[in-house]
C-alpha cells in the first residue's frame, strides 16, 4: 500500500463506522470501502493521481495538489451527502 493511501485510510477510519463501512485492501495500490459485502467506493493510487470510483463514475485527483487530508474530507463529504448512516 502506498504512503498516500495509508495516510488516507488512517484519516478515514474513524469516520467509516458511522456509515457501516469497512476498508477492504485490494492489492498494493488500491482499497475499497464496503458495506455488507457491497463495494461502495474504490480508491486507487495511479502514480501521479489518485482515482476514486463511486456510483459508476471515476474521478481523478492530482496527488501534488490533493493531499490525503483534502481527499479524505472530499470522501467524507460525499458519504455525508449520499450514504445513510448505519443504524
Amino acid at each position: 500500500m502506498t504512503n498516500y493511501l495509508d495516510e488516507l485510510k488512517d484519516i478515514l477510519r474513524p469516520h467509516l463506522s458511522k456509515y457501516g463501512l469497512k476498508i477492504l485492501p485490494r492489492g498494493r495500490s488500491q482499497f475499497s470501502l464496503v458495506k455488507g459485502g457491497t463495494i461502495v467506493m474504490t480508491v486507487r493510487d495511479a502514480q501521479e493521481t489518485v482515482e476514486l470510483s463511486y456510483k459508476e463514475k471515476k474521478y481523478s485527483y492530482d496527488k501534488w495538489y490533493t493531499k490525503p487530508e483534502h481527499l479524505a474530507q472530499t470522501i467524507i463529504n460525499v458519504l455525508e451527502a449520499q450514504e445513510k448512516p448505519a443504524e
